[in-house]
């Protein structure tokens, strides 16, 4: 009988982290432990309270015979971040809180550490049909990027001085059932059945669905030619947002009311009236390319896009 190998999931409670979780449930030769803040769900098996994320926190018993360290756990991006210094705040969790983590993994002889980044430590946006690349110069641009890229800067030096494997996941907008943010606010915009000026935008933009985005975690997990390596996720196909809202009301069962505006216009109109950060989400490009994952570990993203946006609605 094949022995189980022991697995610490780190933000257990969070989108990606619980579905994770439950993922590696299914898998006879997996044993997860998950790392959680609440007491609540530590009176659950399986779960750990760690308490919070930061430079100080000890890690010692949540670390106990475990292989493979799989983290999830940040401070997210916020788009409208109130607190004085933001980058100090991201750097707390993102930055001391992963170093604190994979200092002591080594220490405890883990194997491998698998960090779940974000695309934004490639940049913003690019030019239209062309994506970014794991090979690219990082060019983060806010706070919550730049804190993501110096985590990956003390993970990769970590693992030159200890031989702890490093493994670096970049999403983009990671899209699933329960998702919140920025997606949870386009489908309750589609599901008012409201009549959006977005019907002639000619954009691409890639995104991961939960499933695809938990796959290749686990591949990563295991792959041999994973170790120290950086990949991209996605879903393969790249939408502009006009089709991403027709997919949306049609994975509701929900009519697609779009109004042909020109993308010109609506950046104008944004622009005058303070959003340009907004239209330029919604507007712009941002692709990126996921051969390295395909080429370098043999795999391929499981759900179509279209797949993944119906399971964002079980229901329907």
């Amino acid at each position: 009988m094949t022995q189980q190998r022991k697995l610490l999931v780190t933000g257990a409670s969070g989108f990606v982290g619980n579905s994770l979780k439950r993922r590696l449930a299914e898998y006879g030769h997996f044993s997860a432990v998950g790392a959680v803040r609440s007491t609540r769900q530590a009176e659950l098996p399986g779960y750990i309270v760690v308490g919070d994320l930061d430079g100080s926190a000890r890690w010692e018993q949540a670390l106990e015979k475990v292989d493979v360290v799989v983290h999830t756990a940040a401070r997210a991006h916020i788009m409208k971040d109130e607190v004085p210094h933001p980058l100090a705040e991201y750097r707390k969790v993102n930055v001391d809180g992963t170093l604190n983590l994979a200092r002591q993994a080594a220490e405890a002889g883990v194997r491998r550490f698998v960090f779940i980044s974000s695309i934004k430590v490639n940049g913003e946006q690019t030019p239209l049909n062309q994506p970014f690349t794991a090979e690219d110069t990082p060019s983060p641009e806010d706070a919550y990027g730049i804190s993501k890229r110096e985590a990956e800067q003390g993970l990769q030096a970590l693992a030159a001085e200890t031989g702890m494997e490093v493994v670096i996941i970049r999403p983009p907008l990671v899209y699933g059932p329960g998702v919140k943010g920025n997606f949870a606010s386009m489908i309750r915009l589609v599901e008012k059945g409201l009549p959006l000026p977005l019907g002639a935008i000619h954009n691409k933009r890639s995104l991961v669905a939960l499933d695809n985005l938990v796959d290749l975690i686990i591949t990563c997990i295991d792959h041999p030619a994973a170790a120290n390596q950086v990949f991209l996720a996605g879903d393969g196909e790249d939408l502009s947002t006009t089709e991403l809202l027709q997919g949306v009301a049609k994975a509701m069962g929900k009519p697609s009311r779009l109004v042909p505006v020109p993308a010109g216009l609506l950046m104008f109109g944004a622009t005058v009236l303070g959003k340009k950060g907004m239209a330029q989400r919604l507007l712009g490009s941002l692709q990126v390319d996921i051969s390295k994952a395909r080429n370098l570990l043999g795999w391929q993203p499981p759900l179509s896009v279209d797949e993944g946006l119906k399971r964002c609605f079980p229901d329907q």
